[in-house]
């Protein structure tokens, strides 16, 4: 039988080679020490030309016949300092020892030399390798290590190490998980008490109630080798082994040695098969202490087989956790001697190694006698039969508690899709085939069959020798201490500073919060959600734009706060974001897809995914796309198909497949998205940073939670920001006294009268740098040169056209917006400057500061600091051109109100709104008041200036459509603007009037206004202008177009040779009185510049009533062949009700005219986009009509509840 396997390996390496000595190129073994490199430069040097050419290993699969080509072993130069063991003649790759740098310290140069390696790897992982920011950390940590001899690492750096030292671990057969990996920092602990806690933390959070979590926990590095951490155990949890008089062993044999020392410890075991040993831990060099583990935290499993009932009389059980915790981190030059690692069992490593080998507790003579089988002779073949019941015994009873384990199939087959991920993704994997193949049914796995090509690269975690052989001792006569800790009584005796390191283990768990806004709301949710999430996490809030997207896959915990602009997009400070992740999901999905699908349409690209996602019915067309994605893969990819067993429950946070393993499966995440139910596309774009993020490998917390502005908002975000809080605890293991001292934050003002004030300064700022230090904007200066009423203007509803000249250097282009900095009415103004204490002088310059507190060496210090956002102006110019006060009071706002007036009737009546989420509702949406009614209607409300202003959120620029061309009208911008005014109360109440609208029509030639541009790239005119443009815009909508044409007449009057398309305007309004620009565009048909303008009138007597739809349809059969033959640029400029009733329009008429099927539609439309041809600029919905607001409000609670649905 021997000589038969001999030959069998032969055979395969024989296989289609003449010369066993010339093996991929190689003189001997290319991993040698001394290799023979002549033929090697015979084939890829040539004379005049000394380049290194990397000589790839093709390692083959004699299973499937496929082939991989390795060439990261060609590296191993950059990345590491040693070879394997092997020499040219001897190949020892069965040694038990990875080969390492000795226990030796090391020197400034090699440290130096393997920080340049490293930091070189990170940042070409988030790639920004060779930026300024490699450069600056380089130099950072080269100085460090002059000054010290060593340096730290980043945390993320950190994260990623660890991550690619599990990577690159070649004898691991579940590296496919390596981006689940959660790292807990513990660097800064310095006593054994410490790492304890730690540790039980680390046994608590990866056990997670058995669905097991690969994590890992880093105490600090070596420094000098005389203050080492050490955890001296082999494993976290394992079993003791007691030698008994006879000589047999009670419990594991595996331990014996072990055990002793625990015993010399002082400890005092129970001396049963089953004895969990205590943690032996030393910090900084001392003498160790040990610690008994609470058993409660150890998941046990109690060994059955589904169907021998004797099984269990056995007594057989086992731990779920496999923590490695004897192994040593090698990383960036530096040495982590004391850490914990682990990932889940495969079933064999309990039921063939520690069950079955004979220097474990060697069960299988007893198995095969209970059994009946024979077991004199090896011929009956009761060993193996015994071997697989036994593994049957384990898969079953882990199986039986809902503990993770993978067979040694199903790991087999995900780490040959594993090796296949890495070949494509860096060229190579290291392995160890001599541990990744399983120790039962060999031949029968994948990977037995699968070329290997050993080599060792770093980061990495090395073996090191047991800390009882090495550790230098402080008594010189060796006696050991005899110190015994248990956990009851370390919680006793330190219970203050386990508190505090508690806290601070918390802490080091890095929650980040982005968000993503229009108006401020989503900015104030996030910091309120990060000041919640600060009392037990390292809480950091920034906003989408700020972020950088590169760190994202070195992130923990991801709480997103976003709203939705338009017609389902994402704000403006969230594009980048979204562009990003969609860049990332495309390049997940796209990995080996070809580029033209079946349909002869290019493949979904991230552009056109987000647009389509917010454009279309988001979910139904989001998957439609990712399938395309997905059916456009060859169909040879694989010859096999690997599908998860029902043996493998292995999972992080319920992940289904291996092959869902995405660049952010170590996230945890959670959604909180802001909408109005009055929008087709409700919540649009938080639903797909959900689903995308998920999709991208994300752990979601909990399901995306809904914000409705129509509808209790506020007490949607209370209770998903306490719901996220509490699983988040859970998820990380958090101590029930973090989550409770957190919990008393809850509802509490962020800020109080005591750390918030005004202090005076000498000077104010000038407006325009105020406002550009508080929006962080680059701001422009406009003079008005004409403000006139277009068309029919009456009382409840005007449009102006206001002329403005600019008087700084500025660049746009027609389809841009102009963002404008409105003031608030001065009548409201006053009203409110009439209510405030503590103010000498409104119209003195102030700063308004705020009370922080920073923790040093020497305990808290308190510190008045200026306000992040407000700059320093009178208080005056703060409530007109800085704070929203015609927005109704939130309930926090509310909550303070209630807190300062002195009369009980007044503070009742405003805590009825805020404890009550439906009247507040009710409150707020049939009264709708401002700021100044609500001080009105409690007149014994006198609210601190300060506060008050700390509390209120920012006035929010408004946003128009430029309708002028820099070419035809240079130095100047038009703006064509839709006054708002409108009653409340259903038409019954008092008049509110549109912040900017109306501060806009207030303005007089020569006054000055303070605004910036906003490029709207995806509505530009195309470059090509000999293409037709079909221009659909009712109302106020025909703002951008109107630079259009003006753009193109002089692009005419200069470029009379040029072929210029046909432009169709399609325009809609009221009344013929109501017709906007009605003579600009007669001339402009008249001199050809517009080719057709049509318009429809909706209310207008004695004609047919029409919308832009309409007309649309009329001329559907040219709009068609516009599109489909000539290259069409189709235009919308509207509301985003009206853009999704012209979208369905267009489809049905492209469908009626071209012939084409529903799918076939959706397709074209989304072939438009791609070329960009299909172009919106869409705006909100104007609710303070009677009539709009009416109906929002009575559909509010049944929309919400289908949106609600829609995301199940």
């Amino acid at each position: 039988m021997e000589n038969n396997v001999c030959e069998n390996n032969c055979d395969k390496v024989d296989r289609g080679s003449t010369k066993i000595d010339h093996v991929n190129g190689f003189n001997g073994c290319p991993f040698s020490e001394k290799v023979d490199n002549s033929v090697n430069e015979k084939k890829s040097v040539k004379s005049n030309l000394r380049l290194k050419v990397p000589a790839p290993l093709r390692l083959k699969n004699h299973l499937f016949s496929e082939e991989n080509v390795d060439t990261l072993h060609s590296h191993i130069d950059d990345v590491t300092h040693f070879n394997t063991k092997c020499t040219e003649k001897v190949c020892q790759g069965s040694v038990m020892d990875i080969p390492g740098r000795g226990n030796s310290l090391r020197s400034q140069e090699d440290v130096t030399k393997d920080a340049q390696l490293f930091l070189r790897q990170y940042f070409s992982s988030i790639r920004r390798e060779n930026t300024d920011a490699h450069m600056k950390r380089l130099h950072e940590v080269e100085k460090e290590i002059k000054t010290k001899g060593t340096y730290q690492l980043k945390t993320p750096e950190l994260v990623f190490g660890a991550k690619l030292a599990w990577r690159n671990a070649a004898r691991c057969i579940g590296r496919i998980q390596w981006k689940k990996l959660q790292i807990f920092d513990c660097r800064e602990v310095t006593t054994a008490s410490g790492m304890f806690e730690a540790l039980c933390n680390h046994i608590k959070y990866a056990t997670n109630k058995g669905n097991i979590r690969s994590a890992i926990t880093i105490f600090p590095q070596r420094t000098d080798g005389k203050h080492d951490y050490r955890i001296w155990n082999p494993q976290l949890i394992t079993y003791a082994g007691y030698i008994e008089p006879d000589g047999s062993v009670l419990g594991d044999p595996a331990r014996v040695e072990f055990t002793e020392v625990c015993i010399k410890l002082g400890w005092r075991p129970p001396r049963t098969p089953w004895d969990v040993l205590p943690l032996v831990l030393s910090a900084d060099g001392r003498d160790p202490e040990y610690f008994e583990i609470p058993r409660e935290i150890v998941m046990e499993v109690h060994i059955e087989h589904p169907n021998y009932d004797w099984f269990k009389d056995m007594g057989l059980r086992w731990y779920a956790l496999p923590a490695v915790s004897n192994m040593r981190l090698d990383c960036g030059g530096l040495e982590f001697t004391a850490t914990a690692f682990n990932g889940w069992y495969m079933g064999t490593e309990i039921g063939c190694r520690n069950f079955c080998d004979a220097n474990r507790l060697n069960i299988v003579e007893s198995v095969a006698q209970r059994m009946g089988l024979d077991t004199s002779s090896y011929v009956s073949l009761w060993k193996d039969k015994a071997l697989v019941e036994v593994n049957i015994a384990v898969l079953h009873s882990f199986h039986r508690d809902n503990a993770s384990i993978v067979d040694h199939h199903s790991a087999s087959d995900q780490f040959i899709k594993h090796l296949d991920n890495e070949n494509r993704s860096r060229g190579g994997c290291p392995s160890d085939w001599i541990w990744i193949v399983p120790p039962m049914s060999s031949s029968l796995t994948a990977v037995f069959h699968q070329e290997m090509a050993l080599y060792y690269v770093r980061p990495s975690y090395d073996y090191q020798e047991p800390a009882w052989k090495t550790h230098q001792w402080s008594n010189s006569d060796g006696n050991k201490p005899r110190r015994k800790f248990h956990f009851k009584q370390i919680a006793r005796a330190v219970k203050f500073t386990s508190k505090l390191f508690s806290q601070a283990l918390s802490k080091r768990i890095k929650a980040t919060i982005l968000y993503a806004t229009e108006t401020g709301k989503s900015e104030q949710y996030a910091k309120e959600l990060g000041s919640i999430f600060g009392q037990a996490f390292n809480a950091q809030v920034q906003c989408m734009a700020d972020y950088d997207m590169f760190s994202i896959e070195h992130e923990t915990l991801l709480l997103i706060v976003t709203s939705t602009f338009g017609n389902g997009e994402p704000p403006a400070n969230g594009v980048a974001f979204a562009e990003h992740l969609f860049q990332m999901l495309y390049n997940e999905k796209k990995n080996q897809n070809e580029q033209i699908d079946s349909a002869g349409y290019k493949t979904p690209t991230p552009k056109s995914l987000m647009r389509a996602n917010s454009v279309m019915t988001p979910r139904n067309e989001y998957k439609r796309q990712l399938s395309r994605l997905e059916s456009s893969r060859s169909n040879n990819e694989y010859k096999r198909t690997l599908s998860r067993l029902e043996s493998n429950k292995s999972s992080l946070g319920g992940a289904s497949t291996v092959e869902h393993i995405g660049p952010l499966s170590n996230i945890c995440y959670s959604v909180f998205a802001l909408g109005s139910s009055a929008y087709p596309k409700f919540c649009c774009f938080g639903k797909t940073v959900d689903r995308v993020l998920k999709d991208l490998g994300g752990d979601r917390l909990l399901d995306v939670n809904c914000g409705d502005e129509m509808y209790g908002q506020e007490q949607q975000f209370k209770t998903w920001s306490s719901n996220i809080f509490h699983v988040a605890c859970e998820t990380f293991c958090l101590e029930d006294d973090t989550v409770k001292n957190a919990q008393k934050s809850f509802g509490d003002l962020p800020l109080t009268k005591d750390t918030v004030r005004f202090s005076s300064v000498e000077k104010g700022l000038h407006m325009k740098s105020a406002l550009e230090t508080s929006y962080k904007r680059t701001l422009i200066t406009c003079k008005v040169e004409e403000n006139k009423c277009l068309g029919d203007c009456s009382t409840d509803r005007a449009t102006i056209f206001v002329d403005m000249n600019v008087n700084d250097e500025f660049k746009y282009e027609p389809g841009d917006h102009i963002g404008i900095m409105a003031c608030n009415r001065k009548e409201i103004v006053d009203t409110i400057l009439l209510r405030l204490k503590d103010v000498d002088a409104c119209d003195k310059p102030c700063q308004l500061q705020v009370l922080k507190e920073t923790l040093t060496a020497i305990g808290a210090v308190k510190t008045w600091e200026k306000h992040e956002r407000l700059p320093a102006v009178t208080i005056r110019e703060l409530f007109t051109r800085f704070l929203d006060i015609t927005t109704p009071p939130s309930t926090r706002v509310l909550k303070y109100l209630a807190s300062v007036c002195t009369d009980t009737s007044d503070a009742d009546c405003l805590k009825e709104l805020v404890e009550d989420s439906t009247k507040y509702d009710d409150w707020r949406y049939h009264f709708y008041p401002h700021l100044g009614e609500v001080l009105k209607q409690i007149p014994s409300c006198r609210p601190q200036a300060s506060l008050l202003a700390a509390l209120l959120p920012p006035l929010q620029p408004r946003f128009y459509s430029i309708s002028s061309s820099p070419l035809a009208h240079p130095n100047r911008v038009h703006i064509t603007v839709a006054v708002v005014v409108y009653k409340t109360q259903n038409g019954e109440g008092s008049t509110h009037y549109g912040v900017c609208s109306t501060y806009l029509q207030s303005l007089t030639p020569g006054d000055e206004i303070i605004a910036f541009i906003r490029r709207a790239p995806n509505f530009h005119m195309p470059l090509d202008h000999s293409v037709p443009l079909i221009l659909v815009g009712p109302g106020s909508g025909i703002a951008p177009f109107r630079g259009f044409w003006n753009h193109r007449r002089h692009l005419m009057e200069n470029n009379s040779s040029e072929q210029y398309g046909p432009i169709w305007l399609f325009f809609g309004c009221r009344y013929k009185g109501m017709d906007l620009y009605k003579e600009e565009k007669e001339k402009a048909v008249k001199d050809r510049v517009i080719s057709k303008a049509m318009v429809a009138f909706s209310r207008e007597e004695c004609v047919t009533k029409k919308h832009v739809q309409a007309l649309l349809e009329d001329e559907g059969d040219v709009i068609t062949k516009m599109l489909l033959d000539q290259g069409g640029h189709f235009y919308v400029c509207g509301d985003c009700k009206m853009a999704e009733e012209v979208q369905q329009k267009l489809k049905e008429i492209i469908k009626k005219h071209a012939k084409l099927s529903d799918v076939e539609i959706d397709d074209f439309i989304l072939f438009l986009m791609e070329e960009n041809r299909y172009h919106e600029d869409i705006f909100g919905i104007t609710l303070r009509t009677s009539v709009v607001h009416t109906k929002s409000r009575e559909t509010a609670k049944r929309t919400r509840l289908e949106s609600g649905q829609s995301q199940t």
